[in-house]
């Protein structure tokens, strides 16, 4: 799987991890939260775009998102889905390679495209109940900003 980062360009999952690591060591006296958010967008090809975003609270933060290409149509509760499967593979990964380096108590939650107004109000319950089953911290539109805004931003854009 491959990332990429604003920053710093194209990498691995062993680069990405390592990179995140050494985010979270310049400023190890700050609090950290790592985000996990998946965002699709229909068309032709739907991008489903998975972000993981490193906040320093109050000071900013990174991101990195790979990107999964599908020819294959499905609904928008289809989708949604999918997003949510992406994120808790993408969520278990890392939380692994925590508890592997000595992080594991870092905060990690995963942030869903889905809120109480429009169509996916319909099937918040089940999705959050997907990720609170799983373990992990929650949150949805309008808090949900790694998948609303850093993910929908590559999922819209690379659209084709």
């Amino acid at each position: 799987m491959t990332f990429n980062s604003p920053t710093y360009g194209r990498m691995s999952f062993e680069e990405m991890f390592k990179r995140l690591i050494t985010f979270i060591e310049q400023a190890p006296e700050k609090k950290h939260n790592i985000i996990v958010g998946t965002d699709s967008a229909p068309g032709g090809v739907i991008n489903y775009i998975t972000a993981i975003v490193v906040h320093r609270v109050g000071q900013g933060g990174c991101y990195f998102y790979s990107r999964i290409r599908e020819r294959k149509q499905r609904g928008l509760n289809q989708r949604i889905f999918y997003e949510v499967a992406l994120s808790l593979e993408m969520a278990s990964k890392i939380s692994e390679k925590l508890s592997e380096n000595g992080w594991a108590d870092l905060p990690l939650e995963i942030h869903l495209d889905v809120g109480n107004k429009g169509e996916t109000r319909k099937i918040i319950q089940e999705v959050v109940g997907m990720v609170t089953g799983s373990g992990y911290k929650v949150k949805t539109k309008p808090d949900s900003y790694g998948a609303s805004k850093v993910a929908d931003r590559y999922s819209h854009s690379m659209s084709s």
